[in-house]
């Protein structure tokens, strides 16, 4: 059960994650979170940096679908502009939204990864519903009051990993 949390890769950020590596390995699609995934869970756009990544993403053929727990007005006004598909209060880490995120991509599941920074939702969610995941660190050191406590959680699962030598 404790598996379901380990992440299939770790990398500092979304920077590290290149596109041409993924339409390398035939993946057509990412489902990523948003929130401290992409951009600080406070900040309301993306950055240049961030709209860099995702035009090369775009480059390769890869779709990019945001699932995001928050709510409409979050995710949309950071998505329309950028002209991403997103599903909101996706009730991560249950798998009906990355079924449909897939589903509206026209892709199958082993043609896609989710990327995310948290275990609780992202990677369990991901992993249970067999997904290729990419745990990311946090984009900023604060969280909103129910991701405090995840993150409390989280450090104890990712001691575990890293004490079995699952994780570095």
């Amino acid at each position: 059960m404790l598996k379901l949390f380990l992440p299939t890769e770790q990398v500092k950020s979304i920077y590290d994650i290149n596109p041409h590596e993924l339409a390398k390995k035939g993946i057509k699609g990412i489902i990523t979170d948003l929130d401290n995934t992409l951009v600080e869970w406070d900040r309301p756009s993306a950055t240049p940096k961030l709209i860099n990544w995702f035009e090369a993403v775009k480059a390769e053929g890869i779709s990019i679908t945001i699932v995001s727990n928050n709510n409409e007005t979050r995710v949309g006004n950071f998505a329309k502009p950028l002209d991403i598909p997103f599903i909101h209060r996706a009730k991560k880490p249950m798998g009906a939204a990355f079924r449909k995120a897939v589903m509206q991509m026209g892709i199958k599941r082993e043609e896609s990864v989710v990327i995310g920074d948290q275990l609780l939702t992202d990677i369990f969610g991901g992993n249970r519903s067999g997904f290729h995941t990419i745990l990311v660190l946090p984009v900023a050191q604060s969280d909103g009051l129910a991701t405090k406590f995840n993150r409390m959680v989280e450090r104890r699962i990712m001691a575990f990993f890293k004490k079995k030598g699952m994780l570095q």
